[in-house]
């Protein structure tokens, strides 16, 4: 749980998750208060958690930055990022040749995931070439840039604003 997280993670293992997941600019210090204030008392709830932080959070941005922290802890929690690389893999072993891949992404730490596996065929970016220089992906980009939602769209459902659709067709063997 999150509980669990925020509990017993090691100030260094807290620190990579608020800069990995929640791109947190000041990682370091909000895992060194978080650290402080449980070795206090405990943190059991999300005020405490906010009371914790209370003393960093930007003016008129706290909302944002909260944001940012309970999105860390979520991703964690969830093992979100694990499991997205898992359906990547799982997508590129299922799919026949010509088969459509198609998913939609909330935030850049996913998008970015996603659109590395589409170019590369991994989530970390890195190219793997054959003894030709060509690079061997699983995908081929249908779409350029990301699909986005429009104005009406957003209008009507504002959870739209951060989607971005990402499209790739399985090439042969």
């Amino acid at each position: 749980t999150a509980a669990d997280v925020v509990n017993s993670y090691p100030q260094e293992d807290l620190e990579r998750i608020f800069r990995l997941y929640g791109e947190v600019e000041n990682a370091r210090k909000v895992a060194s208060l978080i650290v402080s204030a449980r070795d206090r008392k405990g943190i059991t709830t999300t005020g405490d958690l906010d009371s914790a932080i209370g003393s960093i959070l930007p003016k008129f941005a706290e909302h944002k930055f909260l944001a940012k922290v309970y999105q860390a802890l979520r991703i964690e929690v969830n093992h979100e990022m694990r499991s997205l690389g898992k359906f990547l893999e799982g997508a590129a072993d299922s799919l026949k040749e010509g088969g459509i891949l198609a998913v939609i992404t909330y935030h850049s730490l996913e998008d970015r995931m996603v659109k590395n596996y589409i170019k590369t065929g991994n989530a970390e970016g890195i190219e793997e070439k054959d003894m030709f220089g060509v690079v061997r992906t699983p995908f081929e980009a249908v779409n350029r840039k990301p699909i986005l939602p429009e104005e009406n769209e957003i209008a009507t459902n504002t959870r739209a604003r951060s989607a971005k659709l990402r499209i790739a067709r399985k090439k042969g063997n």
